[in-house]
């Protein structure tokens, strides 16, 4: 906790924030009335903005744990959307690139080619604009289209813009398509690459200089509801590896170091949904002839969960931010564009697992934290054995990897170098199974949902050989204290839910994939995908 922060000084700065974010809004929303003079829609028109709202990390059962204290967006949405309860993720590695590559492309990560956050979208070659040390980023990666670039290709004039604090939950959304994208490195400043542009718009440039990020200096998270009504205690010291795990969470002085610190508290969101909501109204999204696309994700979830748990006090405290924020989104939203040619989807791009440490005692087998680094040692003997260089396998976290050709001398060898990983993988500690991609995709059984996740993982003729899945519970050995990635329900379980005239409210309990967002929005906006894809349109919830 800094020193120099006490209630008085806090309640100043706070309220220099809130007279900041009203001057803001006040911006924007006049920029909206300029906009909508006489653009009151007709009854039935068809959709002019489409809104995809991706929460970063936001498990489906925070509806069951907390809807009854959810009052805002969250509860409208809810309450009035099209909601389907058994929806998921159904690709095995459910992390925060391949999760936002499907969102909007309708494919699984075997056809994206975003198989994990580690092959995401870093890209040195394209530069981040404004001298941020952060790496440079960009879709490279990315195979295929979305559905934008299906909109753009009815409709030309459509726009697009995509926000996030996360590159890839900026970029991976639109696929490859160059439109206005941008994310938040944490030194201040909302960005892009040079993949999209060579220099910032005017708007832009104008939210940085009001340096909303470093007005929260001095700031404390607080509880946002009553200390009652929160489930979990406040003083669980594996929470946060026992640094900064209990309330109040006070922001560093120092602004520059605020910028920063802000990106493991709610208040990135708030900044998010500003920067997104300015950015609407100066780029009029949704005031044309034609439908526009504005793609929001907010990560303030997910870093909270990885650091706290998604069981930790602070966890459900975001969750109610969450609904707040959400309802200011909405309204604002709904000023800049009439709410009946508004599609909103929203959605998670994963769930979470609890940390492995909390788990009841009675749980079988217990979880754990593990890695496969002595069945790689291993397979490295016996390639060595060989004569085979030991670069030539290798382990990425939960996927044991082969170069083949540098087996082409060694006959049998490659198959005894995986026997021997096989047979090691399968009597590690946390280890649930270890299934041979080769068998997997000879195999084609849907009812095994572990299987079938795999299989849309990866395509065949991959150089991964093997894939490991932990037990129930259990984490690859990390410096996180709680996270995800694995192809079990608490990760692949997230909400979906549309709203909009388009849709008939009401909850629909049958079993959808996220990848099913794509083509029930082109069914809406009267457009057909450019290739093939694994969703199908949910037809169910549309009028």
């Amino acid at each position: 906790m800094e020193s120099r922060w006490t209630p008085e000084v806090a309640g100043i700065r706070y309220r220099r924030h809130i007279a900041l974010m009203r001057i803001m809004l006040a911006v924007i929303f006049a920029l909206a009335a300029a906009g909508n003079a006489g653009a009151q829609a007709a009854p039935g028109a068809a959709p002019s903005l489409v809104v995809l709202i991706t929460i970063d990390g936001f498990p489906a059962n925070n509806f069951d744990r907390f809807g009854a204290q959810l009052t805002g967006g969250l509860a409208r949405i809810r309450d009035q959307g099209a909601w389907f309860t058994d929806a998921h993720h159904d690709h095995a590695i459910t992390e925060t690139a391949p999760g936002h590559a499907s969102l909007l492309s309708g494919r699984f990560p075997a056809s994206t080619g975003i198989a994990a956050n580690r092959v995401g979208v870093s890209d040195p070659r394209s530069t981040l604009l404004g001298g941020s040390g952060a790496l440079g980023a960009s879709p490279e990666r990315f195979q295929g289209s979305t559905l934008f670039d299906w909109l753009k290709k009815k409709h030309p004039r459509a726009r697009a813009l995509s926000v996030s604090a996360k590159d890839r939950g900026a970029i991976l959304p639109l696929g490859r398509a160059k439109e206005s994208v941008f994310w938040y490195p944490g030194d201040g400043a909302f960005t892009t690459s040079t993949y999209y542009a060579d220099s910032l718009p005017g708007w832009v440039k104008a939210f940085n200089d009001r340096q909303l990020p470093q007005g929260y200096a001095g700031r404390a998270w607080t509880l946002v509801a009553s200390e009652s009504s929160y489930a979990s205690p406040d003083s669980v010291e594996i929470e946060g590896a026992g640094n900064n795990f209990m309330f109040p969470h006070v922001v560093p002085d120092d602004p520059r170091r605020a910028a920063n610190w802000i990106r493991g508290t709610p208040f990135i969101d708030e900044v998010t949904v500003a920067f997104a909501l300015e950015g609407a109204a100066a780029m009029q999204l949704g005031k044309g002839s034609h439908p526009d696309l504005l793609a929001l994700s907010l990560s303030g979830t997910d870093a909270i969960n990885h650091r706290l748990g998604p069981d930790s006090r602070e966890a459900q405290d975001q969750v109610l931010r969450t609904d707040r924020v959400l309802g200011v989104l909405l309204d604002s939203l709904y000023r800049l564009v009439d709410s009946s040619r508004v599609v909103v989807v929203f959605t998670s791009d994963h769930g979470f697992t609890p940390i492995p440490e909390l788990a009841a005692r009675n749980v079988e087998p217990i979880p754990t934290r593990t890695n496969l680094d002595d069945a790689l040692t291993i397979a490295r003997a016996k390639a060595a054995a060989l004569k085979v260089d030991s670069s030539a396998i290798d382990v990425d976290q939960q996927i044991f990897l082969m170069d083949r050709r540098a087996f082409s001398r060694a006959r049998g060898g490659a198959e005894a170098v995986i026997a021997a990983f096989e047979a090691a993988a399968t009597e590690t500690w946390g280890v649930q199974r270890v299934d041979r991609m080769s068998a997997l995709h000879a195999s084609r059984d849907q009812s095994d949902a572990i299987a079938r996740r795999w299989r849309h993982q990866f395509g065949p003729g991959t150089n991964v050989e093997l894939v490991a899945t932990l037990t129930p519970g259990s984490l690859w050995t990390s410096l996180l204290v709680a996270s995800h990635g694995s192809p079990y329900d608490a990760d692949s379980h997230v909400p979906v839910i549309f709203l909009g005239p388009a849709f008939k409210a009401g909850r629909y309990d049958s079993f959808v994939r996220t990848v099913d967002i794509a083509p029930t929005l082109a069914r809406v906006l009267g457009v057909e995908p450019s290739e093939k894809i694994d969703g199908v349109p949910l037809t169910a919830a549309l009028r």
